[in-house]
């Protein structure tokens, strides 16, 4: 009898043990990917997303960042464009698949964005104009240039790309500075204010 018993909660103790071990596991490899589009979709009517240069899962984060057609029309949230929901809750814009952040290299003016290892460290500010602000400097907007868009190597109709900076805030440009921020759930898009995260 003593020898059942003792099976029997080593038995129990080892599925104990495997139901968290797999609860943390899968809890880490899910990111809620979300991505950061331009609100006006400009001369692209899938619109523009933040997005890292390169193409997909072989982006190159030393290349940097740019304002590219959102890959969302495919049906999910491509990896280059992805976010991290729960770091942007703090602020903190993070690619988990590159395991980079979104820092700028100085604090002049027009300030260019870098990706780096992440400092845990607050460097934005979601505006309720839905503009994207740099923390320590509240007069910089995340802003896509007003320059002719340029093609790019795919899609269809084919994708198209700008660049992207950091630019002093103004009303008359809110077109290539108000942003909002894009999830799917249940195989639907939705849309959430900058502001609301």
């Amino acid at each position: 009898m003593f020898q059942f018993y003792t099976k029997f909660l080593l038995f129990l103790g080892i599925t104990i043990f495997l139901s968290i071990t797999t609860s943390v596991v899968s809890g880490q490899s899910d990111f809620d990917l979300v991505e950061i589009k331009l609100i006006d979709n400009l001369d692209d009517k899938r619109g523009f997303c933040i997005d890292i240069k390169g193409y997909k899962s072989r982006a190159k984060i030393e290349r940097g960042l740019q304002a590219h057609t959102c890959y969302s029309y495919q049906g999910e949230i491509a990896i280059d464009q992805g976010l991290d929901a729960n770091k942007l809750k703090k602020k903190e814009l993070f690619f988990p698949n590159f395991d980079v952040c979104i820092h700028p290299s100085s604090y002049n003016n027009p300030l260019i964005l870098t990706l780096i290892k992440c400092k845990n460290s607050q460097e934005f500010i979601f505006d309720k104009d839905n503009t994207i602000r740099l923390k320590n400097n509240s007069n910089l907007c995340l802003t896509v240039a007003k320059e002719e868009s340029r093609k790019g190597g795919g899609g269809s109709p084919v994708h198209l790309m700008r660049n992207l900076s950091m630019q002093i805030c103004n009303n008359k440009h809110s077109v290539y500075q108000n942003w909002v921020i894009r999830y799917f759930k249940k195989g639907k898009i939705f849309k959430e204010k900058l502001s609301k995260f």
